[in-house]
């Protein structure tokens, strides 16, 4: 998978850890297999499905403009067993992608990769620190969590002063603790350097809509638990960060500002509505009524037939009447 490249190597000779677009690749390859042999595998280094301290020296490979990026990959032979761990290789890529990403920002100050909380309760992946002062853990999560697991995680994060933002594994269920608690979810996607957004779908208007959280009944950011989802897929350069964990680009920023303003438009025709509605029957009762009077009755026609121009007309259909009719008053089908 592409997603599982290895982009992460150790330099022997700085005793630090590489990443493949630090340099070069003509560099690296001058570093790796066969060369210097100073870029040895991160992996088998530090112990992970190899015994700690294993020197496995890296191929660089990749070319501009190929369909497949740049990485580093071991000779033929050199690799573990079954190679490393596609969960491992993910969640040490996603560390060091998300650390370049932060430090290329102009608002960030320091980055640092494992970096503990003040009182060793959490160790972030990368701890970011912006030129406010506020502080956040970028946290790479390459499997699905608990949700004690990861309120606890939260909880103490929070206790630190530090806000903890979240980038999922692709092909991860996200759980829906963290929407729940208001925070929000990303999924990484090595392959195209983007990252994905879960908005949340609007909610059903019901009887006063109007009263409740507007915001709700538009697109929002992050979803409610439980919430269908629209996915944003973004590229991660056009992203920023700020005290509250990520920002959109502006034109998607803009786009949700529009949905929302028209959410406020309707909930104030609404509202209106209502209170017009509700004006009419207070009026409508504080009416004085009106005196009752009994309705009166019709005079009572004549019986008989009544003369048209000095002629007996019929007293149903008062048409006048054929004179051996006269004396029955009515036509003989009336």
């Amino acid at each position: 998978m592409l997603d599982d490249l290895l982009v992460v190597g150790f330099d022997l000779e700085t005793q630090t850890e590489v990443h493949i677009g630090e340099r070069p690749v003509e560099q690296w390859r001058a570093l790796g297999y066969g060369r210097r042999e100073t870029l040895v595998c991160f992996y088998c280094w530090r112990g992970i499905d190899a015994p700690a301290g294993t020197k496995a020296p890296l191929l660089a490979r990749g070319r501009i403009g190929g369909q497949v990026r740049p990485h580093f990959a071991h000779p033929a032979g050199t690799a573990p067993p079954g190679g490393h761990s596609r969960e491992t290789v993910w969640h040490i890529n996603a560390k060091h992608r998300l650390a370049r990403w932060a430090g290329s920002l102009p608002n960030v100050t320091q980055v640092q990769l494992e970096q503990w909380t003040p009182d060793r309760d959490r160790r972030a992946d990368v701890h970011v620190v912006l030129d406010d002062g506020a502080c956040l853990a970028l946290e790479a999560q390459r499997e699905l969590i608990t949700d004690e697991l990861w309120q606890a995680r939260h909880r103490d994060y929070a206790a630190a002063g530090v806000r903890d933002v979240w980038f999922m594994r692709p092909d991860t269920r996200i759980p829906h603790v963290l929407f729940a608690e208001g925070t929000p979810a990303w999924t990484l996607h090595h392959r195209d350097e983007t990252a994905e957004a879960r908005l949340g779908q609007p909610h059903e208007r019901g009887p006063q809509w109007w009263t409740k959280d507007l915001r709700l009944f538009g697109p929002h950011h992050p979803p409610c638990a439980g919430d269908r989802v629209v996915c944003e897929r973004l590229p991660l350069a056009d992203l920023g960060l700020n005290a509250a964990g990520v920002t959109f680009p502006p034109a998607l920023t803009e786009r949700l500002a529009e949905q929302a303003a028209r959410v406020r438009r309707e909930a104030d025709q609404a509202r209106r509505q209502q209170e017009q509605a509700a004006r009419r029957r207070h009026e409508a009762a504080a009416r004085p009524a009106r005196p009752w009077k009994p309705t009166p009755l019709p005079p009572a026609r004549p019986t008989g037939p009544r003369p048209t121009n000095g002629k007996p007309v019929c007293e149903v259909c008062h048409r006048p009447l054929a004179e051996i009719l006269v004396r029955y008053g009515r036509h003989i089908l009336c």
